[in-house]
């Protein structure tokens, strides 16, 4: 009988005999080394040596008794069996021939390790049931590092063996339909990864919430990792964009910073109950990214070679070793939720109405839940939740998958996305914020509250029960609309879920909205940081703190949201408005009162291509070209169209194109595109002379009704007479469509109106517009009205 395999003489064909996990490990090792996919080495025990050690004195058979009449929704009950089992494995020594060969194989560890005296090691557990395309029994098992010596070693493999009966595990395999016999366990034994003096996180080649695949999603926190995958820590998040890694382009779509309050270091002891410990960071590190932009380009690398190999999306756990300073790969699995998800239904959770924001927090599972609130301090407490509840923890832990497919959402206070209970929620379907911080103290047990997955990345618990709904469009029916439709997009951490809709593209990203949500500093306070008042200053310290400088942070922040709609929409056109905040709104940015002149109408005042072409201005703007440039030069993103807003005059529209253009924005060069808002009455009546400096035209028709009309949308005594419908503003709308056409110009409409009436929508198409770009709320409805398909 083989007791053990060497990884090295392991490959995926070996899964019935070493479990998923170390077939894939072993796979890695074999096929990946040419590709610089570092895998630590070692062994691991097999399912035919675990099957033997439970048949020695019968223990198998006291285990199948035991289980026969569990019934695991009775918690108290699961406790006690799974207790009693761990026990009988831990009191059962090894086999003779078991613990013989581990002994052997740590000698030969230990003699060929350039560290001999130093060197620990991981136990990690591998079931021939987990890792599996359907079912990832993420965090069901144990693993135990820092282990030094061999008895520890042989103590830590038999508590592995145990670990097959977690509460939580023989809940997961009753709830996933496998057979508790039919599942075996390996122990795979590793070099130990200095990461805890180094980084480790989760990597995952397809964003875990939408589905979108041409990103890979990395998490990053200092020390072990298991502080990551066991949600104890808010870590880094990164989006790394596929084809620019491919095209060894500039590829960081974003950076998100986290609080990594704590890190698990090496303890004093190698034994199983002294190796880790879990240590507070000091707030230097906490408040700079954990790894270098090089060492995310490097996961990214790592990522997509690991997926090419295995042709599907991977969960992928990873180390850098703060000795050597290496990346090492721990471990590969399939991810299990959204690759199985169709690509030809359209399942959208709409939330109708809000409520009081109790807390927020990373949001997982685009879906929503409403219950009444339990609060639950320890696994001990299961027995007090109910069907329907939200189970609010500090963390929630593996361990709660017993009462989890009960529960209508869960909400912690800590944790990131890639954590292993994030993934059982996503596995169960349900909607779940992690990392609130505050949600125990905050949330009161029986308070009814909801549960929103469905705004982005960010995850929010409102007060009440407020209504939802849940609606399905069959995307393989909808036939080819007699239009383009496009999409206005404001937030980037909504594009990858709107790039799930059907869409020709974005008709309009508003860089206005990407500075609010980016940034919150109003760029002249950035610019004149050193003249700033102290306690303003040091606000502006703090935000730019993980950036080299104030300036750094603006061109980054704006690059990566700007970056991350143009690449969730490629290769379709984004075109990016340069910011169009008035005077009223630049002053509530952090610094911005120090900065805007009060104006009776700001809407008629020192906004567009004027402010733009103004001295005060300039640098500002400069900042704003020097973003564009580099997404569309370093990261290749060339789908990226620009488009100035508010052009007065033919006189400030040559003045603006000449200025963009000595920042490096050149129309036709690399492709640009320069294209201008259409929205005030001098742009139509001089159509042809506007046209001559750009590439087209998108017709803001909020503004372009308000000054046809007179009317000030914002007043309620004249609000009734604005309507894009008015024959006034129609003719307008005609003029321009019809010169744009007669030029061979790009002509859109990326107003409200079309959203908001059906009937305009189908006039613009008569009238051949070439682009309609909608709220992504009514591109599937207006898609629909105009091909004659419905939602179900």
């Amino acid at each position: 009988m083989v007791n053990i395999l060497w990884f090295d003489d392991i490959t995926l064909a070996d899964m019935a005999a070493v479990g998923g996990k170390n077939a894939s490990l072993g796979e890695m090792v074999t096929h990946l080394s040419a590709a610089k996919v570092r895998v630590p080495g070692g062994f691991a025990t097999t399912a035919e040596a675990y099957r033997t050690f439970l048949a020695e004195r019968g223990l198998d058979r006291r285990i199948w008794s035991a289980l026969e009449a569990l019934e695991v929704d009775d918690v108290g009950e699961l406790a006690r069996v799974g207790t009693q089992i761990r026990s009988w494995i831990h009191d059962q020594p090894l086999s003779e021939g078991l613990e013989h060969d581990i002994r052997e194989a740590y000698t030969r560890l230990i003699a060929r390790d350039p560290d001999p005296e130093g060197v620990t090691w991981a136990v990690r557990s591998s079931a021939t049931a987990e890792d599996l395309p359907d079912a990832s029994f993420a965090g069901q098992q144990e693993t135990y590092l820092n282990i030094g010596g061999v008895d520890n070693l042989l103590s830590a493999i038999r508590r592995v063996f145990a670990s097959l009966y977690n509460d939580r595990a023989i809940a997961y395999r009753v709830h996933h339909g496998f057979t508790h016999h039919e599942v075996a366990l390996s122990a795979g034994v590793q070099r130990m990864v200095r990461s805890d003096i180094g980084t480790s996180g989760v990597m995952f080649t397809v964003d875990t919430e939408t589905g979108f695949d041409e990103a890979v999603f990395i998490t990053s926190a200092y020390g072990l990792g298991e502080a990551v995958v066991q949600g104890v820590v808010n870590p880094d998040e990164f989006y790394v964009y596929k084809p620019g890694l491919r095209r060894g382009d500039e590829a960081i779509l974003s950076r998100t910073l986290g609080d990594k309050a704590v890190a698990m270091r090496y303890s004093s002891g190698l034994s199983l109950e002294s190796s880790t410990v879990l240590e507070g960071v000091a707030s230097a590190e906490r408040s700079r990214f954990s790894i270098t932009e090089e060492e995310v380009t490097e996961l990214g690398r790592c990522a997509l070679a690991i997926e090419d190999h295995y042709g599907r999306p991977m969960d992928i756990e990873w180390a850098r070793d703060g000795v050597d300073g290496r990346v090492y790969i721990l471990q590969a699995r399939p991810e299990t939720v959204v690759s199985r998800t169709t690509r030809q239904e359209l399942r959208r959770f709409v939330l109708h109405g809000r409520g009081e924001v109790l807390t927020t927090g990373r949001a997982i599972g685009q879906r929503i839940g409403t219950g009444p609130v339990r609060v639950l301090r320890s696994p001990a407490d299961m027995h007090l939740f109910q069907p329907g509840d939200v189970l609010v923890a500090e963390i929630a832990d593996p361990d709660w998958e017993p009462i989890m497919k009960r529960a209508s959402a869960i909400v912690t206070e800590r944790g990131g996305r890639t954590c292993h209970a994030a993934i059982l929620a996503r596995e169960l379907g349900l909607p779940a914020v992690v990392g609130t911080g505050d949600a125990t103290t905050i949330l009161a047990n029986g308070e009814h509250v909801t549960v929103s997955c469905t705004e982005g990345d960010n995850g929010i618990v409102y007060a009440g029960a407020l209504p939802f709904e849940e609606v399905v469009t069959d995307l393989e029916q909808l036939p080819v609309p007699p239009v383009k439709i496009m999409m206005n997009v404001g937030t980037p951490d909504k594009a990858f879920s709107f790039s799930q809709l059907p869409h020709h593209g974005v008709g309009l990203a508003r860089m206005e909205f990407i500075i609010n949500h980016q940034i919150g500093v109003h760029p002249r306070a950035l610019l004149a940081r050193d003249a700033l008042p102290d306690e303003l200053g040091e606000e502006i310290d703090r935000r730019v703190q993980a950036y080299g400088s104030p300036r750094e942070f603006f061109v980054r922040r704006v690059a990566e949201g700007v970056s991350t709609i143009a690449a969730s929409f490629a290769p379709e056109r984004v075109i990016v408005r340069f910011s169009d905040f008035k005077t009223n709104e630049y002053a509530k940015l952090l610094g911005g009162e120090l900065y805007e002149p009060q104006e009776e109408n700001p809407m008629l005042g020192y906004r567009g291509a004027s402010r733009y072409l103004s001295e005060n201005f300039r640098e500002c703007f400069a900042m704003e070209c020097q973003a564009l440039r580099f997404v569309r030069e370093e990261m290749g993103l060339e789908n990226v169209a620009v488009m100035v807003p508010f052009v007065r005059t033919v006189e400030e529209a040559a003045a603006v194109v000449e200025l963009l253009a000595s920042h490096g924005l050149r129309r036709g060069e690399l492709g640009l595109e320069i294209m201008m808002m259409c929205e005030v009455p001098s742009n139509v009546l001089l159509v042809d002379e506007f046209l001559e400096h750009f590439d087209g035209f998108s017709i803001g028709s909020n503004d372009l009704t308000q000054l046809v009309l007179g009317v000030d949308r914002g007043s309620d005594l004249v609000s009734h007479l604005f309507d894009e419908r008015n024959p006034a503003v129609l003719k307008m709308l005609t003029s321009v469509i019809d010169a744009c056409r007669s030029q061979g110009k790009y002509v859109g409409i990326c107003g409200q109106g079309p959203s908001d009436h059906p009937d305009l929508a189908r006039w613009l198409v008569a009238q051949g517009i070439e682009s309609i770009s909608l709220t992504p709320d009514t591109v599937v409805q207006t898609w629909v009205d105009l091909t004659g398909k419905a939602d179900r």
